[in-house]
């Protein structure tokens, strides 16, 4: 993984900031962060061997640029100009440049932009939802022919689905905050982002957990070495039709402790079957009935991305829909966060065979 820094510091602007590891092993050398210097790999694109070869290949892969500073820090206006015409020499790489100052993209584009070059991806930061709402409209409406995100360290549950639904987000990266003072990650945020990816079909990395990481309201101090592979081992990351959610593990609940948790919830608690829903029942017959549920998962849950997930299930109409409702069976974010099956995998035989049970249980508790 080159990484080519053309120069080094940086100014602190939003809370993603707070922590930043430039500044704190620069601290450890008794070093100014904030202080802003061109570095000797300004020109490291355009560096050679003494072979007269290019010292960065396209088969060392893509290039991480400005990693220490911001590309687009003010500060290094005067230089950028250069490090444009450096990518523009070697469009034989693939340039990726992070930043959380996006709207300053238009003023330091170069000349020849146009729509946008090939061979570089921009990716803006986002770590909490008013810098999700404040840069990303930015994002969408710049002439780019790459565009990702990232929400490290991941500050809060964000919603970016709208987003998403454009098309033109190529990819999603999260992860926790590392390093002293770090802030706590919440599984549950990067099971929400990871969701609405997977409804827009938008690849998603899991990058790293973080130094504390909740999950399921268990607090866990994890050392550095062991961030980046816990992440990895969840099997949260996303890819859009490889079957990447098949080795997530998981445990399907406890029937009792569900339904027990169930009847403490407000909103599935209120669900009743009507006497309309009890005379179609004892029209049809409960073996009829078994048969419509295990219809409607087929059809309208078991895909790894089913159609309209979330709006799937309508809340009336038929028993299995109140029972969907009432039971939390009635999308793919619903089966993850009540039954912990994961989104993101097509439903096997088993999981269907449970969902099914489930809703014939209240039904019968019901009648």
């Amino acid at each position: 993984m080159p990484i080519w820094n053309p120069w080094h510091g940086c100014r602190k602007i939003s809370p993603g900031c707070a922590h930043c590891y430039v500044y704190r092993r620069d601290e450890s050398i008794g070093k100014d962060a904030s202080v802003v210097t061109r570095t000797g790999d300004f020109n490291l694109p355009l560096k050679k061997t003494r072979q007269g070869a290019y010292k960065l290949r396209p088969e060392d892969g893509i290039v991480f640029t400005c990693m220490t500073s911001d590309f687009f820090l003010p500060e290094a206006d005067e230089w950028r100009a250069s490090c444009w015409d450096m990518i523009r020499r070697r469009a034989d790489l693939r340039f990726y440049i992070i930043t959380k100052r996006i709207e300053r993209f238009a003023e330091c584009a170069p000349p020849d932009w146009g729509g946008g070059w090939e061979h570089v991806t921009v990716c803006s930061t986002c770590e909490d939802q008013a810098r999700a709402d404040a840069r990303l409209p930015v994002l969408l409406e710049l002439p780019l022919k790459h565009r990702e995100v990232i929400s490290e360290p991941l500050l809060e549950e964000i919603h970016v689905e709208p987003y998403l639904h454009t098309g033109k987000i190529g990819h999603v990266t999260c992860g926790g905050e590392s390093g002293p003072g770090a802030r706590p990650c919440d599984f549950r945020w990067v099971q929400e982002l990871r969701r609405e990816c997977i409804r827009c079909g938008v690849p998603f990395t899991f990058k790293q957990t973080g130094a504390v990481f909740i999950r399921e309201g268990k607090t866990y101090h994890i050392e550095r070495k062991d961030q980046m592979a816990q992440a990895a081992k969840s099997g949260y990351s996303y890819t859009p039709g490889a079957g990447s959610a098949e080795r997530i593990v998981y445990r399907l609940p406890e029937r009792k402790a569900l339904f027990d948790r169930l009847a403490k919830s407000d909103f599935r608690s209120r669900f009743r079957l009507t006497e309309k829903d009890r005379a179609y029942i004892a029209e049809k017959g409960i073996e009829r009935l078994r048969k419509h549920a295990e219809d409607f998962v087929e059809k309208r849950l078991s895909g790894e991305n089913p159609a309209n997930d979330g709006q799937q299930t309508p809340m009336k109409g038929h028993p299995v829909f109140v029972a969907q409702h009432a039971t939390a069976c009635c999308c793919r974010s619903c089966l993850e966060k009540w039954h912990r099956i994961p989104a993101g995998k097509a439903l096997n035989a088993e999981e269907r065979s449970y969902i099914v049970d489930v809703l014939m249980n209240w039904i019968e508790r019901q009648l």
